[in-house]
């Protein structure tokens, strides 16, 4: 929340959270000096219903919305930056940093393909929009009786497939923090233990 405050290029920050955590959310942040922070939702059972709940309060103005995960909590200023500007002339932009393993496509426990990794990025958020794009995606996703979850970018490469999504660098820092080992991992690179 604080890189997004103190972001130049973002005006308004609309928290998503699951109804669980919603209420609790909005206390925390609250007494934190977070101007920017208009609203805090309670609607983000999924990242798919999370992303709806934030354009549907975002009214229908041609807007640039940047989307990012909580469990992202290390993004830094220069990419937030970068995926706002690169918005004025985009409609669509993705934070990636390049794949440094090999990878392997695998089916039924073998592997079927090993693509060049020059080819090959790990998304990361934030992600970003001009809003009426998102907007039509996820649109065209609930008319879908087949759609399963994904999150923004692939949402608009599957529904809106003639919509560039222009890749801007990530950070190696903005780890997504979904294990105990991940966990660690950010308390190393900010020095000292995470509360």
């Amino acid at each position: 929340m604080a890189a997004f405050e103190a972001a130049p290029g973002v005006d308004e920050i609309v928290l998503v959270a699951a109804p669980s955590l919603a209420s609790r959310a909005g206390e925390l942040l609250a007494g934190g000096g977070y101007r920017k922070l208009t609203r805090v939702i309670s609607d983000g059972e999924t990242g798919a219903r999370a992303s709806r709940a934030a354009i549907g309060a975002l009214g229908t103005a041609d807007r640039r919305l940047v989307v990012h995960d909580a469990a992202r909590p290390l993004v830094s200023a220069q990419v937030i930056e970068d995926c706002v500007a690169s918005l004025a002339t985009c409609p669509a932009v993705c934070a990636v940093v390049p794949a440094a393993d090999t990878m392997v496509a695998v089916e039924d426990g073998v592997i079927t393909q090993r693509p060049h990794r020059d080819g090959l990025r790990r998304r990361q958020t934030p992600q970003g929009f001009r809003l009426p794009v998102l907007r039509r995606a996820h649109e065209l996703a609930l008319a879908d009786p087949a759609f399963q979850p994904l999150d923004d970018c692939g949402v608009v490469l599957r529904y809106l497939p003639e919509v560039p999504v222009r890749l801007i660098p990530g950070s190696e820092r903005n780890i997504a923090i979904t294990s105990p080992e991940s966990l660690a991992a950010a308390e190393a690179l900010l020095g000292n233990p995470v509360p």
